[in-house]
Protein backbone atom coordinates (compact mmCIF):
# COMPACT_ATOMS: atom_id res chain seq x y z
CA UNK A 1 0.00 0.00 0.00
CA UNK A 2 1.13 3.52 -1.16
CA UNK A 3 1.52 5.41 2.16
CA UNK A 4 2.06 9.50 2.19
CA UNK A 5 4.77 11.13 4.46
CA UNK A 6 3.23 14.76 3.38
CA UNK A 7 2.90 15.62 6.73
CA UNK A 8 6.02 15.20 8.15
CA UNK A 9 7.49 17.15 4.88
CA UNK A 10 4.90 19.82 5.76
CA UNK A 11 6.08 20.04 9.28
CA UNK A 12 10.09 20.18 7.98
CA UNK A 13 9.16 22.97 5.55
CA UNK A 14 7.09 24.84 8.04
CA UNK A 15 4.21 25.11 5.60
CA UNK A 16 0.55 24.97 6.26
CA UNK A 17 -1.72 23.16 4.64
CA UNK A 18 -4.08 26.18 3.34
CA UNK A 19 -0.53 27.77 1.91
CA UNK A 20 0.76 24.48 0.06
CA UNK A 21 -3.01 23.76 -1.50
CA UNK A 22 -2.66 28.12 -2.53
CA UNK A 23 0.51 26.99 -4.06
CA UNK A 24 -0.05 23.87 -5.70
CA UNK A 25 -3.58 24.79 -6.96
CA UNK A 26 -5.48 22.64 -4.80
CA UNK A 27 -8.40 23.17 -2.60
CA UNK A 28 -7.81 22.38 0.78
CA UNK A 29 -10.30 19.36 1.49
CA UNK A 30 -7.80 17.57 -1.91
CA UNK A 31 -5.02 18.27 0.00
CA UNK A 32 -6.52 16.74 3.18
CA UNK A 33 -7.67 13.79 1.45
CA UNK A 34 -4.16 13.26 -0.35
CA UNK A 35 -2.46 13.88 3.65
CA UNK A 36 -4.66 11.19 4.79
CA UNK A 37 -3.52 8.72 1.85
CA UNK A 38 -7.37 8.59 1.12
CA UNK A 39 -7.10 9.01 -2.21
CA UNK A 40 -7.29 6.81 -4.93
CA UNK A 41 -4.88 8.35 -7.18
CA UNK A 42 -2.44 11.49 -7.84
CA UNK A 43 -1.94 13.56 -11.35
CA UNK A 44 1.66 13.87 -12.01
CA UNK A 45 0.92 17.74 -12.17
CA UNK A 46 0.38 17.69 -8.75
CA UNK A 47 2.87 15.54 -7.59
CA UNK A 48 5.04 17.66 -9.62
CA UNK A 49 4.21 21.26 -8.07
CA UNK A 50 4.24 19.17 -4.27
CA UNK A 51 7.57 18.84 -5.08
CA UNK A 52 8.10 21.78 -6.87
CA UNK A 53 6.86 23.74 -3.95
CA UNK A 54 8.53 21.34 -0.61
CA UNK A 55 11.65 20.88 -2.89
CA UNK A 56 11.38 17.68 -2.48
CA UNK A 57 11.48 14.21 -4.58
CA UNK A 58 8.32 11.94 -4.83
CA UNK A 59 9.95 9.32 -2.55
CA UNK A 60 10.31 11.64 0.35
CA UNK A 61 6.52 12.38 0.51
CA UNK A 62 5.27 8.98 -0.67
CA UNK A 63 6.19 5.38 0.60
CA UNK A 64 5.49 1.61 -0.30
CA UNK A 65 4.30 -0.60 2.55
CA UNK A 66 3.47 -4.05 1.43
CA UNK A 67 -0.16 -5.59 2.25
CA UNK A 68 -0.22 -7.81 4.73
CA UNK A 69 -1.10 -10.95 3.25
CA UNK A 70 -3.58 -11.91 6.22
CA UNK A 71 -5.75 -9.06 5.99
CA UNK A 72 -5.06 -7.30 2.34
CA UNK A 73 -5.59 -3.83 1.48
CA UNK A 74 -7.92 -2.56 4.38
CA UNK A 75 -8.91 0.41 2.00
CA UNK A 76 -11.11 -1.70 -0.43
CA UNK A 77 -14.04 -2.53 1.78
Amino acid sequence: MIQTKLDFVMLERKISGKELAQKIGITPANLSVLKTGKAKGIRFSTLNKLCEVLDCKPGDILDYEPDDPLTGDLDEK
